[in-house]
């Protein structure tokens, strides 16, 4: 199988080409342009006839979550996602933080009402 180089043409007689990539020849993540020029029997060449194929990130990226495992009641703390990665060349461009809501099924132990509690989260820049 040949394989392709940009800017480098493959000659053949056939009219159908196979593009096989690896991960090592694997097309750049993006739009690629291919063309075809085709010659007759008289030596006739034709206009170029190109095509664009895109190849699409189709990788997830990892969410890692830090935050401290205990807080003084009513404390402020952080939430850090800064160590949630993507495959390169991607990037993580958003962080989406939620409270879960808590499930409550009767009443708390030792009495009381159960309240629901809404915290404020407020977006925190990374630490360089």
């Amino acid at each position: 199988m040949p394989q392709f180089t940009p800017g480098t043409p493959i000659d053949t007689d056939q009219p159908t080409i196979e593009v096989t990539l690896t991960p090592a020849t694997a097309l750049p993540i993006g739009r690629s342009q291919f063309r075809l020029i085709v010659t007759d029997d008289a030596g006739n060449v034709s206009e170029p006839a190109i095509v664009e194929v895109i190849v699409r990130d189709t990788d997830k990226p990892t969410a890692v979550l830090d935050a401290p495992g205990t807080v003084s009641f009513g404390q402020s703390f952080k939430l850090e996602g800064g160590r949630s990665s993507d495959n390169p060349p991607g990037k993580v461009v958003k962080y989406e933080f939620t409270l879960i809501p808590r499930l409550t099924i009767g009443p708390v132990i030792g009495g009381g009402d159960v309240l629901p509690v809404t915290p404020v989260l407020t977006p925190v820049p990374p630490t360089p």
